[in-house]
């Protein structure tokens, strides 16, 4: 069994409205914030011969179901 992060968060290139309405809710509230992003982690448990495998069935996932990958990027890392 192995525990596989992915990390979804927008393209640098398509405005991030929830991490700019987090932004400026921060900023009003007196914190001294430059940029916020926001985006979704979602950790995934999966029957794997080894770790490579693993992975890669995160990274199917993360491309046919979790990401769109037009607006979104992704990174896959094994949790321990």
């Amino acid at each position: 069994m192995f525990k596989m992060g992915v990390r979804i968060m927008p393209r640098a290139e398509v405005l991030d409205t929830q991490g700019r309405a987090v932004g400026m809710t921060l900023k009003s509230k007196g914190f001294q914030v430059v940029d916020c992003k926001v985006g979704k982690f979602v950790i995934l448990q999966l029957e794997a011969e080894n770790a490579s495998h693993a992975k890669a069935q995160a990274v199917k996932i993360s491309e046919e179901l979790l990401c769109n990958t037009l607006i979104e990027t992704y990174q896959v890392e094994e949790l321990s």
